[in-house]
């Protein structure tokens, strides 16, 4: 039966897909058709939870193109998590989705939505992926699937935006990725994700640390420096495909990528002991710095968040190249807490997008009293960002910090702390402007004071709950912890024959 459900949770996405395309001259028909798939999707990674709370591990092989190198797919917890991130937030962008783009007015809707089903349908694929050969399948899938999403406006400024999206992501995964892979399977001999790692005896510590980085630097999706162009070029994109890059899919997908490499191919102790993410973890360091100081300059919105990300990403990469328990937990969370918080404040912004038509920081001035909603989300989402208590990013941060501490970095802690400092420097400005400040004259003449004015109903009510998703996520901040346990304590050696 879980075959049968893993293999469903590839094609439930492509087959809603194909059937709302079927639907296209109906946009209500379409629409109703997206979300149940979404919804159906949901259920369907969610039923996989007691097997894998039981300790099993189900897995399936659609192909086996060379003598035991398989397409194979395999539920784990870390895979799990990101699939339940993917699949729920999928349910709440497909709403929201359908609001701003009506709203908007933007052209080539079934498309949008086609891709979008795709994209889906890759991200689950790289979650479930069960060696490296499927995950770099899917990984390439979900590249040239989200392609046609970033250059959905068909202007000038998408085609240049879609060129740098494709032309670093792919140049990435092409010429270090792939290279890794090939040479992660003549040393090792297989590509199978396996508790503990694959690479332990057989690659010196050099050699460790050689292949690590090129896995790191060849997951474009990551978004290191200085391989993050992609990112802040990709936002000409309607603000849904923001939300899919930032939070949903494509960026997730890249420090999932990273992370399951470092627990299941390398193994976390032989990280540790090698010294194999030394180099990564410094790059990351400086890039959740650089970005952050970066997005303090920028007043386009979703400008300012696309850096944010990008510094917010790096958190996933120093907690993997940290490689103790602590700092595992604290990438893993920082995967489901930062997609929550990220996801809110892009909704946010494509609500303010809808119902004000403003996309500087410098024009939101007062706006907050007419949209009290959006703007007060937004806070919330800010806050968890920030990782702050009561809201989810906390976990992340603390768990983060007590892995740099286990591992005597002193000076990465400080940088760990700045970085929540800056984020406060650039997210909380635009709270207070559109709470603090006063309407620009010409908008308060417009209409009476009090009145409110906010995006379409199916925009407001998915940033609510993304925003309450924050706080829930605080709530259940020691569940998720307690569900990462096996992919935070080293496997036991096997017993000696009697």
């Amino acid at each position: 039966m879980t075959g049968i459900l893993l293999y469903a949770s590839l094609l439930v996405p492509i087959t809603g897909g194909l059937l709302l395309v079927a639907q296209k001259d109906s946009p209500n028909t379409r629409d109703v058709i997206s979300v149940v798939t979404a919804a159906i999707l949901f259920a369907i990674v969610l039923s996989f939870y007691p097997a894998v709370l039981a300790g099993d591990t189900p897995s399936v092989t659609l192909a086996e193109p060379i003598k035991g190198l398989g397409i194979t797919f395999t539920v784990e917890p870390l895979g799990l998590l990101f699939a339940t991130v993917a699949s729920g937030l999928w349910i709440l962008t497909t709403i929201y989705a359908v609001g701003y783009m009506r709203g908007a007015n933007e052209a080539n809707q079934t498309r949008f939505f086609l891709c979008f089903a795709i994209s889906i349908a890759a991200a689950i694929g790289i979650a479930f992926a069960g060696n490296l050969l499927t995950l770099f399948v899917f990984y390439e899938m979900l590249t040239l699937a989200t392609y046609p999403l970033v250059t959905h406006k068909g202007n000038e400024d998408a085609r240049r935006g879609g060129r740098i999206y494709l032309g670093i992501l792919m140049g990435t995964s092409i010429g270090l990725l792939l290279f890794a892979v090939l040479w992660t399977y003549q040393i090792a001999g297989t590509l199978d994700f396996t508790a503990g790692g694959i690479l332990e005896g057989k690659a010196s510590p050099t050699i460790a640390l050689i292949l690590l980085t090129l896995f790191a630097f060849g997951t474009g999706k990551a978004a290191l420096m200085p391989f993050h162009r992609w990112l802040p070029s990709a936002m000409v994109a309607p603000t849904p495909v923001s939300a899919l890059l930032h939070a949903v899919a494509v960026v997730k997908a890249g420090v999932f990528t990273v992370l399951k490499i470092s627990v299941y191919i390398f193994g976390i102790d032989f990280i540790a002991e090698t010294g194999a993410g030394t180099i990564i973890l410094w790059v990351a360091a400086f890039t959740l710095t650089a970005a952050s100081l970066i997005a303090l300059t920028k007043d386009n919105l979703k400008a300012r968040l696309a850096y944010s990300t990008v510094g917010q990403l790096s958190y996933v990469i120093v907690g993997a190249m940290l490689a103790n328990s602590a700092a595992i937990a604290g990438a893993a969370m920082q995967i489901a807490m930062h997609a929550m918080g990220k996801i809110t404040l892009f909704f946010c912004a494509g609500a303010i997008y809808v119902a004000a038509h403003k996309t500087e920081i410098s024009q939101l001035d007062g706006l907050g009293r007419r949209m009290p909603y959006t703007f007060a989300a937004f806070f919330i989402g800010s806050v968890s960002i920030i990782g702050l208590p009561p809201l989810g990013g906390a976990w992340s941060k603390w768990f983060l910090l007590m892995g740099s501490a286990d591992a005597g970095q002193w000076i990465l802690m400080g940088l760990l702390l700045l970085s929540s400092l800056l984020n406060i420097a650039y997210l909380m400005p635009i709270v207070g402007r559109g709470f603090f400040r006063p309407l620009p004259a010409d908008e308060a003449a417009r209409l009476p004071a009090g009145t409110i004015e906010e995006a379409p109903l199916n925009c407001v009510v998915p940033l609510c709950l993304t925003a309450a998703g924050c706080v829930a996520l605080f709530l259940f901040g020691d569940a998720i912890y307690n569900y990462l346990q096996p992919i935070l304590s080293a496997p036991e050696a096997p017993a000696a024959d009697q």
